[in-house]
């Protein structure tokens, strides 16, 4: 049976599946396919995508989500094609962004390229008879009297069921990782994790044989989740560029626009013109135009040309300063047939990431350009891009210990030796780093703190904030990525879900505008000799 209800650790702090491990599990039962539904995100959707298709695995999107209040409540919804998975997208969206989503409100006029299966009967009632709408059937121990109820209601009211085994840890000693997350997440300690707070012991991952056991009496529920799964065919066509759209006058394109900056750039960077860079001019022009990147160097333009109107210094700097298009374009300054530079260091036919440009800007000026970006390309089309902290040793070491009870003071006495290292080598300090040589891990409760913290190695901790990367998309960004707002709600920032590196293997492309200190002195230091000279 295909897992339709699967939790990874990027669900931050509730599921304990690590992707890579899930992909393990998926290949050694033979699955054909299988869904990822985090809950209220799609932080690791795309990760999973990419990763179940290297195993000729068909990845199911989807997501799970509750109401606003009432995690008990929820709905999973399972992107049927590439319009399903927008709609996903849109609403994960909206569930972060708006105070008052409403799941009875979704379920009144439920997207039709969405599986939407739930085992509440509030909104089943407030669905209706829809063709894709299914009874979430979940039979545990803990869940049967519910079960049950839920059997006779949809039988009674004509409601497909679908067989579902919630998926929140990969094996069933996995359990106690997934009530320390859940203990980190709720700010409390394992001795005070509220049960309803915790997955039922058995939503682990369960073999075909096993399922079949427990569904053996109820094969329509099966079938129903077979044909749930069957019928999830979504192409994001990862690792296609889909670039942002410049405005260009109307009666010309992009690629005469690029090119006349450039020729415009040529006589003012060189004096006179050698036939040289004339050669060099049209081969980077050639090459940008044949790889669909002219509307990103146009975008790139228009905004270092903005900040220069605005009397911003602005330095373009990494392998952009190989190209004599950048160098024309005003981006660098750097001269690339003066330095012998290689323009296929920056960009070649045979490169499989997009151009990168790093421009920096004063670290006073810089939130002036980002919101020149918003205003001039749209905030449906704009978003931050996200970056996901994981646990380290020291940070893995302190939630744990914290979750077992203990004190800030008693916790640092320790946690001052752990050096930034990953949270897997902990039980090995003593031996790695000599700064830890006094630590003794091998008393209680140290022991078991150290032990459960070393499995937390990589699992994300919460999101922040790219310090460079914005995303500007050619479609509203939610037909791409879900978005919500940054930790600190108040100041308005939009970011991704999926961090930089899924972003880019769906295609889209960042733009680092970078903040730089320096450039805020030089600033200062030129105002005073200006005020004072």
């Amino acid at each position: 049976m295909t897992p339709l209800h699967v939790h990874s650790n990027y669900t931050l702090l509730n599921g304990t599946c690590r992707i890579e491990e899930l992909v393990e599990k998926a290949v050694i039962n033979s699955l054909k396919s299988i869904a990822l539904t985090d809950t209220n995100g799609m932080y690791g959707l795309i990760k999973f995508g990419k990763a179940m298709i290297e195993k000729g695995i068909k990845p199911i999107y989807g997501s799970l989500i509750d109401q606003p209040g009432d995690e008990r409540v929820y709905v999973l919804l399972l992107a049927r094609n590439n319009t399903g998975y927008e709609q996903l997208c849109k609403i994960i969206t909206s569930r972060k962004l708006n105070d008052d989503f409403s799941l009875l409100t979704l379920m009144k006029n439920p997207p039709e390229n969405l599986f939407i299966i739930t085992p509440s009967i509030q909104l089943l009632e407030a669905a209706g008879d829809r063709e894709n709408i299914y009874a979430e059937l979940i039979i545990t121990e803990r869940n049967k009297v519910q079960a049950r109820k839920l059997y006779a209601y949809a039988k009674d009211k004509g409601i497909k069921l679908a067989a579902s085994s919630p998926v929140y840890f990969l094996n069933p000693s996995d359990y106690d990782l997934h009530k320390a997350v859940t203990a980190i997440r709720l700010n409390t300690t394992l001795d005070n994790v509220p049960g309803g707070a915790l997955a039922d012991n058995e939503f682990f991952f369960k073999e075909a044989a096993q399922l079949q056991n427990i569904y053996k009496n109820i094969p329509d529920a099966v079938n129903n989740t077979e044909f749930i799964a069957g019928n999830c065919n979504v192409d994001l066509h990862l690792n296609e560029y889909k670039f942002p759209k410049f405005d260009v006058p109307s009666g010309t394109d992009s690629a005469a626009v690029l090119s006349e900056k450039c020729n415009e750039g040529l006589q003012w960077r060189y004096s006179p013109v050698s036939p040289a860079a004339v050669e060099r001019l049209k081969m980077e022009l050639g090459v940008i135009q044949e790889m669909n990147f002219t509307d990103y160097f146009l975008v790139v333009w228009d905004i270092v040309t903005e900040a220069k109107k605005r009397g911003m210094i602005t330095i373009g700097r990494g392998s952009a300063a190989n190209s004599i298009v950048s160098y024309c374009l005003g981006l660098t300054d750097v001269d690339p047939i003066k330095y012998n530079l290689y323009f296929e260091r920056f960009l070649n036919k045979g490169r499989s990431s997009p151009p990168d440009i790093d421009i920096d800007f004063s670290w006073k000026e810089r939130d002036e350009i980002v919101k020149y970006v918003f205003d001039k390309y749209g905030y449906e089309n704009v978003a931050m891009i996200s970056t996901t902290v994981t646990f380290r040793a020291r940070s893995a070491f302190r939630e744990i210990a914290r979750a077992y009870g203990l004190t800030n003071d008693e916790i640092s006495k320790y946690s001052k030796y752990i050096p930034w290292t990953d949270a897997g080598n902990l039980s090995e300090l003593s031996v790695m780093f000599p700064e830890s040589r006094s630590l003794n891990f091998e008393i209680e409760p140290w022991k078991s703190i150290v032990a459960l913290a070393s499995r937390l190695a990589g699992f994300p901790r919460h999101l922040s904030i790219h310090p460079g990367g914005i995303l500007i998309t050619p479609k509203p960004i939610t037909n791409f990525t879900a978005v919500e707002y940054a930790k600190n709600k108040g100041l308005g920032l939009i970011i991704t879900q999926p961090d930089m590196y899924s972003i880019e293997d769906l295609g889209l492309v960042k733009i680092d505008l970078l903040s730089q200190r320096s450039l805020g002195v030089l600033r200062d230091t030129m105002d005073a000799i200006s005020k004072n000279s």
